[in-house]
């Protein structure tokens, strides 16, 4: 069997205990039957036992027991190679579970880690004991809270349970990869997602070797770039895992008329008025403090520690990589302290000129980013949450239509094979949660007016504001489901309560009064028919514009796991419960859910046509602002509804029409013809993929 290099189509699966290889290969018929071409599992090596997601990888040169070992793999394996799919297998070589002690200290093993030996006299800092401390030999063992001042090792974000690994020496990164590499050649793996490349010291090299090692097959990286951030084209992959393609597709969605109104109606109810900009810097800042004393401490030793901060508070993006971005960020540190001017030039120079310098800040302000922005400032400041989303600006609120042409056509010209995504395993919120939330942009008054109608003002505005789009947005949700979310939430916000020091008496405040909305019937029956009369008839259109426009759009599409049928969804562990393939196997066979048969005809397509969806994308612009429509290749074209509040408001389609390029086109979905009038074409479907009958 042949499988070829780049994907049409990938089916994200998480492999854990309770769903292991042999779970996997009993739905790969189904898969196959969806369109997919390839399967895309979550990490597969031995990770710590019970592991719920397989970054903790324990052993490099075993597959993982809790996941079936060899036997389950090579059933996994076999199903795909009889269904013509091939497999792709996300990787970790920024870290792993950090190793007993004597491993650690093991002269064959020390330089596996990225450990600095001339902090606590050579010793390894283990902060893993719940209080006290006790020295041995080569290393301390230590009181876990000392862990974000005094470690000596780079461990992944602030898990302390996960040591960086020195994938850039050679004999580590074979040891590291010698078990993949095997399975790469034995045609097992036929592609690799790469977690968190911002974490090496030499993403660049890394993939190089990489490369050198798989032989160029097909290759992602989850790295995360902001808007308008480009991935380097020096990099020896194929492009990212997609966070950029979601955000851009979520923000064509969301009307941008909606910001004035929203705007004043969010600071009114939680009182926060600071932009969003000052709520990530505010954000950076407390992570710093409070998360990474250690790699503050280790970059400030040779420079000067307040300049150190301002420049990782103003980094605008995740990691620099050969110097970009280094002078915005001092423009814009200097802009704030004036008075750090001279030493702020300090930190540049040896940015610069001192590699070693370099490297630690890139490898900090990666982590910094990630906590100071996905982790805290998403959480407090909820002005439209659909655009909280890992790669996305909450800042900006909405985009055109010829912005989001202008993003497919980049992306088509230097990224054609990346990986395009709406929900991952990370994301803060279901691909569904977002539309039907997008949908409140478009209705600021009626929005305004039902939390108005629903507040009890009992706990603090910015969680209760963010409790309400959560309630709505997951509806129906269970109080269990609901009441760990918003734990989690306040946690993250690090405003009353945090990870680090939890507050029960606001814990159970929150609680009590998750539990008091949702045992109020009156109040549940009213929420349920507003979310009915107000949310759902354009949840479910941006719901299919999103799917069709993200499985069409240049790259490679991603379906996250269930994700081919609605579902409401919060951040994990809500987006990683058992997912029932039974419902969706016999829903396949029928084809009675719009958003199957969307994902099913367009993955299909894709598979069937690979050429048509490797060829350019081409706008069709039409004078109506509710169409978003592009034509791949010369036989295909996508159109989807944009802002159905607002089109139903102007009286619908009327006589509008598309200019179809020349030909007789025909949709996919419904199988009837097209001839450019939107009345026609999107109706009953919010959506059509249309195909160029052959000879026309």
């Amino acid at each position: 069997m042949t499988v070829d290099r780049v994907p049409t189509g990938t089916y994200r699966l998480q492999l854990r205990r309770e769903f292991t290889f042999h779970d996997a290969a009993a739905i790969v018929p189904y898969l196959a039957d969806l369109g997919i071409s390839h399967v895309y599992c979550s990490p597969i090596l031995q990770a710590t036992p019970g592991s719920a997601h397989g970054y903790d990888v324990v052993d490099h040169r075993r597959l993982s027991d809790d996941l079936g070992g060899i036997e389950g793999w090579r059933a996994l394996v076999d199903a795909c190679r009889a269904h013509g799919l091939g497999i792709v297998v996300d990787i970790v070589p920024n870290h792993m579970t950090i190793p007993p002690p004597e491993r650690l200290t093991d002269p064959a093993y020390a330089n596996w880690f990225d450990i600095d030996w001339s902090q606590h006299g050579g010793r390894v800092f283990l902060p893993v004991l719940p209080s006290g401390e006790e020295v041995h030999e080569h290393y301390i063992l230590a009181d876990w809270r000392r862990g974000n001042t005094e470690l000596n090792y780079r461990r992944f974000f602030d898990v302390t349970s996960l040591i960086g690994l020195r994938v850039e020496r050679p004999d580590v990164f074979a040891a590291t990869h010698e078990l993949i590499g095997e399975l790469v050649h034995a045609g097992d793996i036929n592609g690799l997602r790469v977690d968190h490349p911002d974490g090496l010291a030499d993403p660049r090299g890394y993939l190089e070797q990489l490369e050198k090692l798989s032989g160029g097959i097909w290759t992602v990286v989850e790295k995360i770039l902001e808007p308008g951030e480009q991935l380097p084209r020096t990099w020896a992959c194929d492009g990212t895992t997609g966070y950029d393609a979601a955000a851009a597709v979520t923000q064509v969605l969301v009307d941008p008329a909606g910001a004035g109104p929203l705007t004043r109606f969010y600071e009114e109810f939680t009182g926060n008025s600071a932009p969003y900009d000052e709520v990530v810097k505010a954000g950076k800042r407390q992570v710093i403090d409070q998360l990474f004393g250690a790699e503050i401490n280790r970059l400030a030793r040779n420079q000067p520690r307040d300049a150190v901060v301002e420049m990782l508070v103003h980094f605008p993006v995740y990691r620099s990589y050969d110097g970009e971005y280094v002078d915005d960020a001092a423009t814009a540190a200097k802009h704030e302290r004036p008075d750090l001017a001279g030493e702020i030039d300090q930190v540049v120079h040896a940015l610069a000129h001192d590699q070693e310098f370099a490297t630690r800040f890139a490898q900090t302000s990666g982590p910094v980013t990630a906590k100071g922005v996905e982790d805290t400032a998403f959480y407090r400041y909820s002005r439209l949450v659909a655009l909280n989303e890992v790669g996305g600006d909450p800042g900006r609120f909405g985009s055109s239509v010829e912005e989001f042409h202008a993003f497919c056509t980049t992306i088509a010209q230097t990224w054609p094979a990346t990986m395009t995504t709406l929900s991952t395993h990370d994301t803060k919120r279901s691909e569904d949660v977002r539309a039907r939330l997008a949908v409140i942009a478009e209705i600021p008054a009626e929005w305004e007016a039902a939390v108005g109608d629903w507040s009890t003002r009992q706990i603090d505005g910015e969680t209760e504001y963010l409790f309400w789009q959560s309630l709505v947005g997951a509806w129906p949700i269970t109080v269990d489901r609901l009441d760990d979310y918003m734990r989690k939430a306040a946690r993250e916000a690090k405003q009353h309560t945090s990870w680090l020091d939890p507050d029960d008496d606001y814990e159970k405040r929150l609680s009590a009064y998750v539990h008091g909305v949702l045992a109020d019937g009156r109040l549940m029956a009213a929420i349920e028919s507003w979310v009915d009369s107000h949310l759902s008839v354009a949840a479910r259109s941006n719901s299919l514009a999103q799917k069709l426009i993200q499985l069409t759009m240049p790259g490679v599409p991603d379906v996250y796991q269930g994700q081919e049928l609605p579902d409401f969804s919060l951040v994990d562990p809500d987006n990683r419960r058992p997912v029932d393939y039974e419902i969706r196997r016999h829903g396949l066979a029928r084809l009675d859910d719009p958003k199957l048969l969307v994902t099913a005809r367009a993955l299909r397509l894709r598979r069937d046509r690979p050429e048509t969806f490797a060829g350019s994308h081409q706008p069709l612009i039409s004078a109506n602002e509710h169409v978003v429509a592009f034509a791949r290749g010369h036989d295909v074209v996508t159109v989807a509804t944009r802002l159905p509040v607002g089109l139903r408001t102007a009286g619908g389609w009327g006589d509008a029409r598309l200019a179809l390029p020349p030909g007789r086109w025909r949709d996919v979905l419904t199988g009837r013809a097209a001839d450019g009038a939107l009345a026609g074409m999107l109706d009953p479907l919010p959506v059509a993929l249309l195909v160029r009958d052959a000879g026309t």
